[in-house]
């Protein structure tokens, strides 16, 4: 499904400012030498806040999947979802916090008979040598549904096809998985009353205020083969870039949230993913979001992001033809009020969410599994759908 769904209330004229000012922007910078870049970007801004109402991401469907039986949220259905790999947490309760009903979420291996699904993540598979240690054990349980979960990229999966025909639901961050579950997500402020995950979203800052530094990028594992590497060798040619982590010689500020504590520093922030794959977004995207800085991305396509956030949010490396054009254009936004401002408006609507793997992703995934209650499929292609 489209991710962005587009609501009309009743006599709604939004967004009528935003899209006067951002034909003004664009009115100063069409005869410059980024012409290019605005009929792509720009443009596509102009035509988003166009459109005759609010733009959000669609919050209510957890399955791609249609249910096997009609299933209600005030239903008596019980579900036990066992998670196979578990670092110990707190117990969650899915109706306090995302007003999940009817499930509960056990790390309890004695349970295992009684579990209607088991959740087994790839990470903990691929670091346990012995197979038949890394599953459950067999025959399962009548009816009990085994979930692939999984947040790596295709690039970074080893031995996936030694789990063929096993599982019967993926959980991922692609959307056309079972079970979609994205990294990172926008919800308009107007929603924020009507959404049980807003307590925990933060409130966008759209402030164009000057910021001492200029482009930051936090990597740890640094490869010289990967692409972010080769693409920010060439990009170092042309701008001063502070990199920090790691494989960085500057220092993160120390506590919680640090990576968001010093992109609020800098007006851009390198979201560069360790490899490009559909739907492989991360949160590099999410931490630049949060920390207020305009995100230039290396990842999947342009329109893939467009699918999280609104054209004129972010600055695709794609977007221009020489590493070089992408340098000029960064330093004249640097330098341009207007311009920053057009990268940043859109931020005063809306207020971003990054869920927590322990609680929202079982929770989800539980919800998932009662709207499936009675129905078994076997995923016989895990390895050909993953590396598509």
């Amino acid at each position: 499904y489209d991710l962005w769904t587009c609501l009309v209330p009743a006599g709604c004229s939004v967004l009528a400012g935003d899209r006067a000012n951002m034909r003004s922007d664009l009115s100063l910078i069409k005869n410059s030498a980024f012409k290019g870049i605005y009929s792509l970007v720009g443009l596509a801004a102009v035509n988003f806040l166009l459109l005759p109402g609010i733009c959000l991401l669609h919050l209510s469907d957890v399955s791609n999947a249609e249910p096997s039986v009609p299933v209600s949220e005030d239903n008596n259905t019980e579900i036990l979802l066992l998670v196979w790999h578990y670092r110990k947490r707190n117990p969650c309760d899915c109706w306090e916090k995302f007003r999940i009903s009817g499930c509960t979420i056990t790390e309890d291996r004695s349970m295992y008979n009684k579990a209607d699904a088991v959740v087994m993540w790839h990470q903990d598979h691929q670091t346990i040598s012995n197979v038949k240690a890394r599953l459950p054990p067999e025959p399962r349980p009548p009816a009990q549904k085994w979930i692939w979960g999984n947040f790596e990229s295709p690039t970074n999966v080893k031995r996936l096809w030694k789990f063929e025909g096993i599982y019967n639901l993926t959980l991922n961050y692609r959307e056309d998985s079972d079970i979609f579950l994205p990294v990172g997500y926008l919800i308009p402020n107007v929603l924020l009353d009507k959404v049980p995950q807003a307590s925990l979203a933060h409130r966008l800052n759209s402030s164009s205020d000057p910021r001492p530094g200029f482009v930051a990028w936090v990597v740890s594992h640094w490869e010289n083969r990967l692409e972010r590497v080769r693409f920010y060798k060439l990009l170092k040619n042309h701008i001063k870039i502070d990199v920090f982590g790691h494989a960085g010689t500057r220092t993160l500020p120390k506590g919680r949230d640090s990576v968001v504590q010093m992109i609020r520093q800098y007006r851009f922030y390198l979201a560069f993913e360790n490899s490009q794959h559909t739907d492989y977004i991360t949160e590099k995207l999410w931490n630049a979001v949060q920390g207020g800085a305009i995100p230039v991305v290396l990842g999947p396509s342009r329109k893939n992001y467009e699918r999280c956030l609104p054209p004129e949010a972010f600055i695709h490396v794609d977007d221009f033809p020489t590493v070089q054009e992408l340098a000029l254009y960064l330093l004249k936004v640097k330098d341009s009020p207007a311009l920053i401002q057009m990268h940043l408006s859109w931020r005063r609507d809306y207020s971003v969410y990054t869920p927590s793997l322990w609680g929202e992703f079982y929770c989800t995934a539980c919800k998932a599994v009662r709207m499936r209650k009675g129905r078994i499929n076997v995923i016989k292609n895990l390895t050909a759908w993953f590396l598509s």
